[in-house]
């Protein structure tokens, strides 16, 4: 399942993505890793998403392209530039460029296929100058396409206004938080930008495995877990999470697939959304990310989802709000300096 965009530009509709390989998921074996992107891409998930902040990930990548030129020839790669927060004030021209040939570098790539920008801190200027300067490099054929990612409504209309050409935009998109559809989707319509979600499935709280279960306290340890679980307390606490996992679940049941892939499948089929990312870690869950092209909900399964959603008491306000706030729950959690880390600055 592809998608094309009004300027040519193809990929799959379901992203393999790479965050889950940085580390903080557990250990990561680097030779199976690369095997299971082959297994991925024998699968038709074809489009990889990866950032130079992910550690050692594009260098993955950029390894599997090496040993799989066969297969590495249909492959896309998203990556992301992301500046570190404390250098955000000395971002010019040539750090960008630097950036992104470091990733050109890693990938094994002439051209990067994507490449989407994120920005810490709005206070600091520079955005604009910076989503320019990538605009010169595509120009100069380091970049096929650009996108943004976390940015909101007012920080992305500036840089359109400066005429960068945005393609996408990469944002937290699920039945937990549809905070994109505060203005955001509005925006990606007029002016043609393709959403792709990430945290379609919260960090796998959108799964049997939570069904049933009594609310997690202090054993959470894996952040994206911490993450996804401030999520669920905006969204209308345990309870409501939980009467979602059962409508889900039955919906699963009658069309024999799993929660995860009921949870994907509606946020696909939502208005200007042109793909997903799964997280994966290794290709254990691969069949099932291959049944969300195939399911298709009929009006009653719709219908069934929204008599819960419409229960929902958040989370509230524009796309990656509550996050940027680093004084908040869910800033205080983010992680961002990450170019800093010894094994990653190469």
């Amino acid at each position: 399942m592809r998608i094309q965009m009004s300027n040519g530009y193809e990929f799959s509709r379901v992203i393999k993505g790479g965050w889950h390989l940085a580390g903080d998921h557990g250990v990561i074996d680097p030779e199976q890793a690369v095997h299971d992107m082959a297994a991925f891409v024998e699968a038709g998930i074809t489009t990889f998403d990866c950032a130079d902040i992910y550690t050692g990930v594009e260098a993955l990548i950029g390894r599997f392209r090496a040993l799989y030129p066969r297969l590495a020839k249909d492959v896309q790669v998203h990556t992301k530039f992301i500046p570190d927060l404390h250098v955000l004030a000395e971002v010019d021209s040539t750090y960008v460029e630097r950036c992104i040939d470091r990733s050109l570098m890693r990938l094994g790539l002439e051209r990067l296929d994507l490449v989407q920008f994120h920005w810490w801190d709005y206070g600091v200027a520079g955005y604009v100058e910076a989503a320019a300067a990538l605009a010169r490099l595509r120009d100069k054929g380091k970049i096929a396409n650009i996108g943004v990612t976390n940015f909101d409504v007012p920080h992305l209309s500036e840089i359109l206004d400066a005429g960068v050409p945005v393609v996408s935009m990469q944002a937290q998109y699920s039945l937990l938080d549809e905070r994109p559809r505060n203005g955001m989707i509005d925006l990606c319509r007029r002016s043609d930008i393709a959403v792709i979600c990430y945290g379609t499935v919260a960090g796998g709280f959108l799964s049997e495995r939570w069904a049933g279960r009594r609310e997690p306290g202090g054993e959470l340890t894996n952040r994206s877990l911490i993450k996804y679980k401030l999520i669920i307390d905006d969204f209308g606490g345990w309870d409501l999470f939980q009467q979602l996992l059962l409508t889900l679940g039955r919906i699963a049941v009658k069309h024999r697939c799993d929660i995860a892939t009921v949870a994907s499948r509606s946020v696909l089929n939502r208005d200007q959304v042109a793909a997903i990312i799964v997280g994966a870690t290794n290709a254990s869950h691969l069949s099932a990310n291959r049944k969300i092209a195939d399911l298709k909900l009929d009006p009653a399964d719709m219908a069934a989802i929204q008599a819960v959603l419409r229960q929902r008491r958040g989370p509230d306000g524009d796309v990656y709000a509550l996050e940027r706030d680093r004084t908040g729950r869910h800033g205080r959690i983010m992680k961002y300096d990450l170019h800093q880390k010894e094994k990653y600055a190469t």
